[in-house]
């Protein structure tokens, strides 16, 4: 078997792939709908496009809303879940562990997510791994969002590490195709909020099934 070759950094898409967060963000769009007096039925539905967004998320929610709506409604969806943004949101299962181990090796890792600054500085200090991430690049941190290069690349930057060398981790084709035009390897996250898609048909690298696989692909295993 060829060894694979540890990354000098990793960086991670945040909703779907590092943190479940879902869960929190059902709550939110279940008391919106309670507050536009609609049926809280079709809430859950949101969990599948999470990936892709409030907007996303707002259309799963009212169906019927046209755009104008959708935009009206967004401020009020974001802010009831900043309200409560972290009782139900946890790392994926497995993913402590793998962060661990990047930390043990002294290998740093980060995050890129196009969710709005001030919600994902929030929830990571909620689950207090702010004071670990080598680098956090958010979604107004930059005039371009991902699948524009820039953020990645703003994020190497951050870590002081060369993109080529590192490895971008996500679970939606946007976070891929980033990936590869920063010139990162890239896995997609076979766990994440894939709405029915195939990840093995983003071109990513590798599509890792579970958290745990990540460490064999990062070549961290213990043998």
């Amino acid at each position: 078997m060829i060894q694979q070759s540890i990354p000098d950094a990793v960086f991670f898409d945040l909703d779907g792939t590092l943190v479940d967060s879902a869960p929190d963000m059902i709550v939110a769009m279940r008391r919106l709908l309670v507050e536009q007096g609609g049926s809280v039925a079709g809430a859950a539905g949101i969990a599948t496009v999470v990936s892709k967004g409030g907007r996303a998320m707002v259309r799963r929610g009212f169906p019927d809303a046209d755009e104008n709506r959708v935009e009206a409604l967004l401020p009020r969806f974001l802010e009831l879940y900043a309200g409560a943004i972290a009782e139900k949101s946890a790392l994926f299962p497995g993913m402590d562990t793998v962060l661990g181990r990047l930390e043990s090796r002294a290998v740093p890792w980060g995050i890129v997510t196009n969710k709005p600054g001030h919600l994902a500085r929030a929830l990571l200090a909620s689950l207090q791994l702010d004071s670990r991430c080598a680098a956090l690049v958010s979604g107004d941190c930059l005039p371009e969002k991902k699948p524009d290069p820039a953020p990645i690349l703003r994020a190497c930057e951050i870590a002081g590490v060369a993109a080529a060398n590192c490895i971008y981790v996500g679970d939606d084709l946007r976070d891929i195709e980033a990936g590869h035009r920063a010139g990162m390897r890239t896995f997609a996250a076979g766990w994440g909020y894939l709405d029915g898609e195939d990840p093995r048909a983003w071109g990513a690298d590798r599509v890792i099934d579970a958290p745990a696989n990540l460490l064999a692909a990062f070549g961290l295993d213990e043998r």
